[in-house]
């Protein structure tokens, strides 16, 4: 540890012990003196997992995108493998105008590939319906544009409010009418550009990306997680890195050396000071923004202009005798325009049927709920107290299942500002954010503000980080200007 009022140094420090930064610390696990510093009491950022009614339950993110190699990938080579468990659906439905009704099974992010199947599903009204098949052709687009805007001008705002609004709410907690078309929908963005219809662009995206298996063999899952909770992955990483990890450890001030950098850490009234060759910051926009002022202010200006939505997650455990018929499906979405105080409901134990153990025999059969709570603009609802927000959410889920009693047990787990907002211009913030540290030299940021806020995305982020530092480093080494570093 540092011990107060002294100077000491190590090679690389990691500001921040959430996945992104946990990750970078194993991808530098050959560097000698790697420290980790994280100003909360625990590691793992949005992954954690805690007890509701006897069962482990993720409290932040529950599911990894199997479909990016990244994160399998690193739980492999973390030995974890074996713990990797499947979901037992992932179909979802949306919970609108008091009924279910099935998300067409080809649509991307809610943009529809085939007005049919949209028809069938009820979803939106005869005369958005009509909206959607008039679509208009193409036209040159200059610059990014907001989700809203583009599939609104090409296929009707209903498209938008009931369909995009909610696949995109679910992932960011933020709004069509300001969320970047490039930023969050790349994909489609690409692909746009090569049809003249914003449906066909969809037909090609589902044709091509659809993983049809071989005939005799099940489709490979979208999603995956860790059988005791993708909150258990960050603890794996920490002891694998072989980093020196430091909770409760607050960097106040970041300033340039002849040699690398300087960290002001713990409180101003007693500080202490970590001098390092190289830091990579894996900490939200805004207190990366503060950090850098002193040695950057463009830089900084621009981290600044990313914005953060809070939410908090509600999990319920309830008796499966207390449904009126059995859950079906993976959860539920909810376009913001019904009015729904929760935007989406995952049921967990169908979801991930590895939950569904009983951890009781006399307890008799669980249903494990979580309930999303809170968009971006919707931060008044996140002030009411804990037992107020689970009568909401158990109030709302009852409307939607017909569920009767009270639940035996819950959780709350606010997440405030947890979710960055990939506004219109995002990919130019960021290109002018990473040209801005790379000239700083020693200094590399990655998480979810950047490049993707699932957790393949954060480490593929990480990878990079690390990769950068570790350059710097070589090319200090090169001009004999290293650090050695103090015990």
């Amino acid at each position: 540890p540092i011990c107060q009022g002294r100077t000491v140094s190590t090679r690389i420090a990691i500001v921040g012990g959430g996945i992104a930064g946990l990750a970078a610390a194993y991808f530098l696990r050959d560097q000698p003196a790697v420290t980790v510093l994280e100003s909360s009491p625990r590691l793992g950022g949005k992954l954690a997992v805690s007890e509701v009614a006897g069962i482990g339950v993720d409290s932040g993110a529950e599911a990894l995108l199997a479909r990016r190699p990244e994160g399998i990938a690193l739980i492999t080579e973390l030995g974890l493998a074996d713990h990797l468990r499947q979901p037992g659906t992932t179909s979802a439905r949306l919970w609108t105008r008091g009924h279910f009704r099935p998300l067409p099974r080809r649509q991307f992010m809610g943009v529809p590939g085939d007005l049919d199947e949209l028809e069938r599903s009820q979803i939106i009204s005869p005369a958005g319906l009509a909206r959607a098949a008039a679509e208009p052709p193409a036209a040159a687009r200059a610059g990014d544009v907001s989700v809203a805007r583009y599939v609104g001008d090409r296929l009707g705002s209903e498209v938008v409010d009931r369909l995009v609004e909610p696949l995109l709410g679910g992932v960011y907690a933020g709004r069509p009418d300001r969320l970047s078309f490039d930023a969050t929908l790349p994909v489609l963005a690409k692909a746009a550009g090569d049809h003249l219809s914003l449906i066909d662009s969809v037909r090609n995206i589902t044709g091509a990306s659809s993983t049809r298996p071989e005939p005799g063999r099940p489709a490979p899952p979208v999603f995956t997680t860790l059988a005791a909770g993708l909150g258990t992955l960050p603890l794996a990483l920490a002891q694998a890195s072989g980093a020196t990890v430091r909770t409760k450890a607050t960097v106040r001030a970041l300033s340039k050396t002849a040699t690398g950098w300087r960290l002001t850490v713990g409180p101003t009234i007693a500080p202490e000071y970590l001098d390092v060759e190289a830091v990579v910051l894996a900490l939200p926009a805004r207190p990366a923004s503060r950090l850098i002022a002193q040695v950057s202010a463009g830089t900084a200006a621009a981290l600044a202009e990313i914005e953060y939505a809070s939410m908090a997650i509600i999990t319920l455990a309830y008796p499966a005798s207390a449904f009126p018929e059995p859950l079906a499906g993976s959860g539920y979405l909810v376009p913001a325009v019904d009015g729904r105080p929760v935007k989406a409901a995952t049921f967990s134990t169908v979801k991930w049927p590895h939950l569904a153990t009983d951890p009781d025999p006399n307890s008799g059969d669980l249903h494990i709920v979580r309930c999303s709570v809170g968009r971006i603009g919707e931060e008044a609802v996140l002030q009411r107290d804990d037992a107020e927000l689970v009568a909401l959410a158990a109030a709302d889920f009852a409307a939607a299942t017909g569920v009767t009693g009270s639940p035996v047990d819950s959780r709350v787990t606010r997440w405030g500002g947890g979710l960055p907002q990939y506004t219109v211009g995002h990919l130019d913030r960021v290109a002018v954010i990473r040209s801005g540290i790379a000239g700083l030299g020693g200094l590399a940021v990655c998480g979810a503000a950047y490049d993707g806020i699932g957790i393949p995305a954060c480490i593929a982020s990480a990878r990079l980080a690390a990769d950068q530092v570790t350059a710097w480093i070589r090319e200090n080494e090169s001009h004999g200007r290293t650090l050695r570093a103090t015990p």
